[in-house]
């Protein structure tokens, strides 16, 4: 697996990221478990590991690259996945309080797995991403929220704009179609109490082009937000 050590620290170095040998050992045990699991669930589509190098570890650390979190900052991960990006998070920044959340246990089961194995604390949430931010201990709780590419943009903001503080930040991972997203997202924005402040660019070492954008919390999100999965589906603000 030493190829994840050298492509993850290759592909961040010219964005100013610093990563120890302990990080990069981390991330080379996270990769060898993800593997593992991945051949009894699914996972990640992602099995070879520079693919898992590039497209998902240092995807994930592009959003450090990209944005400001403050030492110690609350993060919340909607729909984490296998962990991305809020386990690549928590090993570069073990100050942060970070939350995964997730609609499926099989993953969460293995993530629980994983953080025994890195030693890292992390707190693991199973449920769907529009019930928690309705849960009055999960409502404007967090200093950041972050999503990667797991929906249309408008639907990502009612599903994490809520859980986020006013002064706080949502960043949406996305690919380069993001531009156009954040026309659509607009009225959803400004109705969840959001605005978008702005967007950082990012090409990835297979040419992959990402976008991260950053929605700052204005105010607090309207009571009837986020509404019921199929309402949100169905008619997307």
């Amino acid at each position: 697996m030493g190829i994840i050590r050298e492509r993850v620290a290759k592909d961040t170095q010219p964005w100013g990221v610093t990563l120890t040998d302990s990080m990069l050992d981390q991330l080379e045990e996270y990769a060898a478990l993800l593997l593992d699991w991945n051949t009894r669930m699914n996972l990640t589509a992602i099995t070879d590991p520079e693919g898992i190098a590039v497209r998902h570890f240092a995807d994930s650390i592009s959003l450090l690259a990209a944005g400001n979190l403050p030492s110690g900052a609350s993060v919340i991960d909607v729909g984490t996945g296998a962990g991305f990006p809020g386990m690549v998070l928590k090993i570069l920044r073990p100050d942060l309080e970070v939350t995964l959340l997730d609609s499926l246990n099989k993953r969460l089961v293995f993530l629980d797995a994983l953080k025994q194995r890195l030693k890292t604390e992390v707190t693991l949430l199973h449920l769907r991403a529009e019930e928690g931010g309705r849960r009055p201990a999960l409502r404007d709780r967090f200093d950041f929220a972050t999503a990667r590419a797991v929906a249309s943009l408008p639907v990502l903001c009612e599903w994490c704009l809520p859980y986020v503080k006013p002064g706080g930040c949502f960043a949406a991972m996305k690919g380069p179609e993001a531009g156009e997203e954040a026309k659509k997202a607009e009225r959803a924005i400004k109705a969840l109490g959001g605005c978008l402040s702005h967007t950082r660019d990012f090409v990835l070492s297979d040419g992959s082009k990402r976008s991260i954008l950053f929605i700052t919390k204005k105010k607090d999100t309207p009571a009837a937000y986020p509404r019921p999965a199929a309402k949100i589906q169905k008619a997307p603000l």
